[in-house]
């Protein structure tokens, strides 16, 4: 007689008995009546699924989807399009744009930081610092960086570009929230 160790000998019956078990489930679903259901049209080895019955007319399809692209792509990025304001609304805010155009002006001579900028957009525009969105990286000298905030749907954005010229426009706040536009792209 071989010997065993204890605790494979005790293990081994059970482990047989598992595979048993394991193994009578591994039936090919095919062979059981009951998976074809009750009426089955379908041959064996057909794809299965819905297909409407002769007298169930539908209308034929066009061989080709014809769309507007242009349309496609405006619907697309309507976030991006700024909300509608009113002349009224334009010309409350026109004081603070020429507050942020004059702020831009003297920052782009000094240069600053990113938080001066934030601290003198929200001081012309009288709004707080976190509520003054920027973007651009050259703050000395300040170049190529735009800054907006506002209130409702009314912003103002102003932008230096890359000579040092600072302008700001009263705009309307874009559809999805932002005073300044998106980036764009994919």
């Amino acid at each position: 007689m071989a010997w065993t160790p204890p605790r494979l000998a005790s293990t081994l019956p059970l482990a047989l008995l598992l595979l048993a078990v394991v193994a009578t489930g591994c039936a090919d679903p095919a062979s059981d009546p009951r998976a074809n259901g009750p009426e089955s049209r379908n041959a064996p080895g057909e794809p299965k699924g819905y297909c409407p019955l002769p007298e169930e007319q539908r209308a034929t399809p066009s061989p080709c989807i014809t769309f507007d692209w242009d349309a496609r792509v405006a619907e697309n990025h309507a976030y991006r399009e700024p909300m509608q304001i009113t002349e009224e609304q334009k010309k409350q805010a026109t004081p603070r744009a020429e507050a942020l155009a004059t702020a831009l002006r003297k920052l782009a001579e000094t240069g600053t930081t990113e938080d001066g900028l934030r601290a003198a957009a929200a001081d012309a525009l009288g709004l707080r610092p976190v509520e003054i969105e920027t973007r651009g990286d050259t703050f000395a000298p300040l170049r190529d960086v735009l800054v907006g905030g506002g209130e409702g749907k009314v912003c103002v954005n102003g932008r230096v570009d890359s000579t040092g010229q600072a302008e700001a426009e009263v705009v309307g706040r874009t559809n999805d929230g932002t005073c300044l536009p998106g980036l764009g792209g994919h």
